[in-house]
């Protein structure tokens, strides 16, 4: 059996916004600076954190879930890490305990210790009562420690450190301070290609590491290779475009190797510069913030004739969340602004307020069911009648429909293409 040691944390909070991607970004930052290797994971189907964890550690990251990849492949994906790595930082997702599965379940398979980060804002020895309750809650799971985010003073950090039980390390305290705040949006953290001073920060950030006890590597784990399904050579001499852009960037960088691994050539564009597309078999729209580029999307008329004719020609394409709006006639913003999109879908988006549709559902898509999740703050209306719709996870109430028009697949699920290689292949075959 194959095993390979390397230093890993796992880095998991008491739930969101406590600081755990500024942590893990500051760490990778610290740590690569030192010249050492990184690798980052992301726990959940979450995008936009690992554009951050990516450009921190200037490695691909990829995300870990236990539900849409399964167990099996998350221990690989890291054992793969392994090979080459100094170390391994993985973030969890929402509070340790959260979900089902949760960021704890993840670290406990893959035995990696749990460093908590635990906002200190108006708390401070009751931070040591938050992180007994961490450290104790789950018998059996390794937990490494705890570090402070936003910490006010000096006599702050002394209010903290009296109240840490003798058994839990303390690792230390970030100051607050904003000039490593990650800035956010509707759907999470603002994508790390529009931030335009986020060296800065993550520099920033990495310094302010430097002065806790996180500069020592953690002990080496030990990572062992799982036997595999490996991905049929279904695709083998295919061409996929794939929209890659800031309006279209929400991509599993796990659904890019498998194509590659059943044979496929990718091949990407972006709708809002390019004219015309590339020379390809197949077409893949992935999620993103179309709604913030309607007037470039709109005025791209080239663009949209190309895919018209794409589609006339009966190739594949397959369009996830953002992917499926921009093909449909219209998407309004929530300031009422409305950009004229393909066409190619009868019915028209309109943003919303509230969140519309979170969660884990297994898709019926034309080929097989695939493991997927979504995350939307739109809706659509359309004469079209759905295929199919999502099974939600957790409850029985329809989920997300699924449609298709001649070639076209589209739906507002984000699928994960590993779960089924041969229902993934049949969205892109010709």
């Amino acid at each position: 059996m194959k095993s390979r040691d390397c230093p890993a944390l796992f880095i998991s909070a008491p739930g969101s916004n406590h600081g755990k991607t500024t942590v893990t970004a500051a760490l990778a930052r610290y740590h690569a600076n030192q010249g050492r290797k990184v690798r980052v994971f992301k726990t959940g189907p979450d995008f936009l954190d690992p554009m951050i964890l990516q450009r921190a550690c200037g490695q691909p990251v990829y995300q870990l879930d236990l539900w849409l990849a399964g167990e099996t492949e998350c221990r690989h994906l890291v054992y793969e890490a392994a090979q080459e790595a100094d170390l391994i930082l993985v973030e969890g997702v929402m509070g340790l305990f959260d979900g089902v599965p949760c960021s704890a379940d993840l670290a406990e398979k893959l035995g990696i210790p749990v460093l908590a980060v635990i906002d200190a804002t108006g708390v401070a020895q009751t931070l040591g009562a938050i992180a007994y309750g961490l450290a104790g809650f789950r018998p059996g799971l390794q937990f490494a420690g705890i570090l402070a985010n936003n910490v006010a003073s000096a006599r702050h950090a002394e209010m903290i450190m009296a109240g840490i039980p003798s058994d839990i390390r303390y690792f230390g305290g970030l100051p607050r301070d904003r000039q490593f705040v990650l800035p956010d949006r509707h759907l999470g953290l603002v994508q790390a290609e529009e931030i335009c001073d986020l060296e800065s920060r993550l520099s920033a950030a990495a310094l302010s590491i430097a002065s806790t006890a996180l500069v020592e590597l953690p002990e080496p784990i030990e990572f062992i290779l799982p036997a595999r399904e490996l991905p049929p050579h279904l695709l083998s001499g295919v061409r996929i475009g794939i929209a890659r852009d800031t309006a279209f960037s929400f991509i599993y960088a796990g659904n890019l190797d498998v194509l590659r691994e059943m044979g496929a050539t990718l091949v990407f564009f972006s709708p809002l510069a390019d004219a015309i597309l590339p020379d390809v078999d197949s077409i893949y729209l992935p999620g993103g913030y179309p709604e913030l580029h309607l007037q470039a999307l709109q005025d791209n008329r080239a663009m949209k004739a190309a895919l018209q004719t794409h589609f006339n020609l009966g190739k594949p394409i397959y369009a996830e969340c953002g992917g499926m709006l921009y093909l449909l006639e219209s998407i309004t913003d929530k300031a009422g602004n409305r950009g004229q999109m393909a066409g190619i879908l009868p019915g028209h988006a309109f943003m919303q307020n509230r969140m519309k549709g979170l969660g884990y559902q297994s898709a019926s898509m034309p080929g097989g069911v695939l493991r997927s999740h979504t995350f939307h703050h739109s809706r659509i209306e359309t004469q079209l009648a759905p295929v199919a719709f999502g099974k939600r996870l957790y409850n029985t109430t329809a989920g997300e429909a699924v449609f298709c028009l001649e070639r076209l697949t589209a739906s507002y699920l984000h699928c994960y293409f590993s779960s089924n290689f041969v229902a993934a292949a049949q969205l892109f075959l010709p």
